[in-house]
């Protein structure tokens, strides 16, 4: 069982589309009727892509993803 929390999807904003669906790398997302919803939360990356992907702004992550900087004058450790 996945022990962190997931992306949340407001369904008073999804329109429904499949956005989420359709661009899911790992399809941890699927269609339930007429919103999406988290099927497979052991496959969910915490990627970011639904969260993207959604025109209505109906998912977000609860945790902001931050790539360390990267470049000639940042060190790498």
């Amino acid at each position: 069982m996945t022990e962190w929390l997931l992306p949340t999807i407001d369904r008073n904003a999804c329109t429904g589309c499949g956005a989420c669906v359709a661009y899911c790398p790992t399809s941890a997302v699927e269609m339930c009727g007429a919103y999406p919803e988290i099927v497979r939360p052991d496959d969910c990356a915490y990627c970011g892509t639904c969260e993207e992907t959604c025109p209505s702004g109906a998912i977000a992550l609860v945790y902001e993803i931050v790539a360390p900087e990267v470049g000639p004058d940042v060190p790498v450790q």
